[in-house]
């Protein structure tokens, strides 16, 4: 049997947001609140390590990799030569500001200069 969702009354709405609030600061307090310190094992320690990369490969990876949600179809796509000539300037020069100079420059002649996509 189907059920019609109803709309939530005002007081509805403060309760739960109320509620996930509470939730949110007990779970997130349960660390503070110990006596006794927190220690990661090892192998997780090393993991969240790689956390940050993870995060902004899972954010620029569907950038450069796919337009209106499907995949690239040509390889005339200036995003493709932009961002490994951007990540092999980053390898070797380590330097955040101007990778992103590079990576822009690259961009901007292939879309500008060469009319890529």
């Amino acid at each position: 049997m189907p059920t019609t969702l109803l709309p939530m009354t005002e007081g509805e709405m403060v309760l739960a947001v109320l509620g996930l609030m509470v939730i949110s600061a007990v779970t997130r307090s349960t660390f503070f609140l110990s006596r006794e310190p927190w220690k990661l094992p090892a192998w997780a320690e090393r993991g969240l390590k790689y956390a940050p990369l993870a995060a902004l490969a899972a954010v620029v990876a569907p950038e450069v990799l796919m337009s209106q949600g499907h995949l690239v179809k040509t390889w005339q796509d200036a995003r493709l030569v932009a961002a490994p000539v951007a990540i092999a300037w980053a390898v070797w020069r380590k330097d955040m500001l101007t990778t992103i100079g590079v990576g822009m420059a690259v961009y901007l002649l292939l879309k500008l200069g060469l009319g890529w996509a």
